[in-house]
C-alpha cells in the first residue's frame, strides 16, 4: 500500500479490535497542537514551555472539564453521544453528567461490559486505548527504542533501567473521551512506586512527531510489580508507567479489589489483584506505558500483526517504520507468558 506523505502528516488512522477496521482518528484540538510543537518550538519556544506547564495545564483542564460555560455549549447528552459514551455501562445514571470532568472521571460495570481473559497468565489491558507494542532491543522488528521515551529517564531509577533495558513495552494511549480510570495489569506484589516530576506535554501523535521521546519529559508514576510470587500472573516485573499529559490535573491512586469501594494508595510490599481499578487520570488525554522483563512475555498476534500494517499513521512519519495502534479495552488480552523453553 502507498501512502502519501501528505497523508500522513494530516491524517492519524489505526485499527479497531473489534471489528478489524481502519479508523480515522478524531485528534482533539489538532490545529493547537500542531501549532505549538512546530511553529512555535521553533519560532517561540518559551510558547511551548509555557503551555506545557502544570499551571497552563491546570487552567485548560479547568476551562474545559469544568467550568459551566463549557458544561452549557457541550450540552449534557448530545456530548454523550457525541464521545461515544455508553450510558448503559456506567454506574451512575445520566442525569448526574453534568459536566465534562464527570463524563471523563465516569465510573463502569467492568466485570460485565469488560470481561477478562480466564488463563492466570494473561496480560490485560491497563485502559481503554490505543495501543502500540514492540521492544526495546537492538535490531527487533518492532523496535521503539528511543521513539516514545529514553528507558532510562522513563524510569528515572537506574536499577529498574538495567532490569527493563531490553525487554518488551506497549504504549496505551488514552484519548479524551474513553474511560480514564486505569487497572492493574497483572497480579503480583508492589516492589516500588514512585514519582518523577517533569512536564505536561501533549499525547497527541504530533508531540511524538515533533519532539524527541515527550513521554520522558512529562510527569509520572512508576509502579514496578513483581508477578513470580504466590498467586501472581508469573511474567517476571512488569513496569507500570502513569504519564501525565495536557490537561491533565494529577493521577490519583485508588486501587480497589472490588468495584471502586474503598480505594486505598499503592505502597511497596501490598499484593495487587490484576484487572481491579488502580488510578484515575484528572482528566484529559493521557499514556500508560507497560515494560517487561527480557523473554518473559509474548505479546498478542493481532496486535504484532496490527502493529506493521501500512495505514496512514503519523508514526510512520516520525520514525520510517509502521507502528500502528490498535484500539482496545480495558481488561483485554495483551499477552501471556512466553514458556520456559523459549526463553534465552
Amino acid at each position: 500500500m502507498n501512502i502519501r506523505r501528505a497523508d500522513l502528516a494530516q491524517r492519524h488512522q489505526f485499527v479497531d479490535r473489534s471489528s478489524g477496521l481502519v479508523l480515522d482518528e478524531r485528534l482533539y484540538h489538532d490545529r493547537i497542537v500542531r501549532f505549538l510543537y512546530s511553529t512555535a518550538r521553533e519560532r517561540a519556544p518559551w510558547m511551548l514551555k509555557a503551555a506545557t506547564s502544570r499551571w497552563s495545564s491546570a487552567l485548560l483542564g479547568y476551562l474545559n472539564f469544568d467550568a459551566r460555560l463549557s458544561a452549557r455549549l457541550l450540552g449534557n447528552r448530545r456530548f454523550l453521544a457525541k464521545a461515544g459514551v455508553c450510558l448503559e455501562e456506567c454506574v451512575a445514571p445520566p442525569e448526574w453528567f453534568t459536566t465534562p470532568r464527570r463524563i471523563f472521571e465516569r465510573q463502569i460495570r467492568y466485570e460485565t461490559h469488560r470481561p477478562m481473559p480466564e488463563r492466570p497468565d494473561a496480560v490485560v489491558s491497563p485502559a481503554d486505548a490505543r495501543v502500540t507494542v514492540g521492544s526495546l532491543r537492538d535490531g527487533a522488528l518492532l523496535s521503539i527504542k528511543g521513539k516514545f521515551f529514553d528507558a532510562p529517564t522513563l524510569l528515572a531509577r537506574p536499577r529498574w533501567a538495567r532490569v527493563f533495558a531490553k525487554g518488551d513495552v506497549a504504549v496505551f494511549r488514552l484519548t479524551p473521551e474513553q474511560y480514564h480510570y486505569n487497572h492493574t495489569p497483572v497480579a503480583g506484589r508492589v516492589r516500588d512506586f514512585y514519582e518523577v516530576p517533569g512536564a505536561y506535554h501533549a499525547c497527541n501523535p504530533t508531540a511524538a512527531v515533533e519532539i524527541a521521546t515527550p513521554l520522558s519529559m512529562n510527569r509520572r508514576v512508576v509502579t514496578v510489580i513483581d508477578t513470580d510470587v504466590e498467586g501472581g500472573t508469573g511474567v517476571g516485573c512488569v513496569a507500570m508507567v502513569e504519564v501525565v499529559a495536557l490537561m491533565i490535573g494529577g493521577i490519583e491512586q485508588r486501587y480497589s479489589r472490588r468495584g471502586y469501594a474503598d480505594p486505598q494508595p499503592i505502597v511497596p510490599g501490598m499484593f495487587v489483584e490484576r484487572g481491579v481499578p488502580k488510578s484515575l487520570y484528572r482528566p484529559g488525554s493521557s499514556t500508560d506505558v507497560l515494560l517487561f522483563e527480557p523473554n518473559r512475555i509474548c505479546f498478542a498476534e493481532d496486535l504484532e500483526v496490527n502493529a506493521r500494517r501500512a495505514i496512514a499513521s503519523r508514526y510512520r512519519l516520525a520514525f520510517h517504520a509502521p507502528l500502528v495502534e490498535t484500539e482496545l479495552r480495558v481488561r483485554s488480552l495483551i499477552a501471556t507468558s512466553q514458556p520456559p523453553e523459549d526463553r534465552s
